[in-house]
């Protein structure tokens, strides 16, 4: 059987931490930074974790078992 292709706008969006879970970057921080508060884009900085309902269609994505 063929090596599986990762998606490569996945791998740029999605990585995985020591642990094995999958963390992702937040929306909303790219642009009309100027009408949000200082701590709003302090905590869309961080990283998150995603979604249980999703973690199957990314591990697909990512071509992990």
């Amino acid at each position: 059987m063929p090596k599986l292709k990762t998606n490569s706008g996945a791998k740029k969006r999605f990585a995985l931490t020591g642990s094995g879970k999958i963390k992702r970057k937040h929306a909303y921080k790219s642009h009309i930074l100027t009408k949000k508060s200082k701590k709003r884009k302090r905590n869309l900085g961080y990283f998150a974790e995603i979604a249980t309902a999703d973690h199957s269609n990314v591990k697909k994505l990512l071509a992990m078992k």
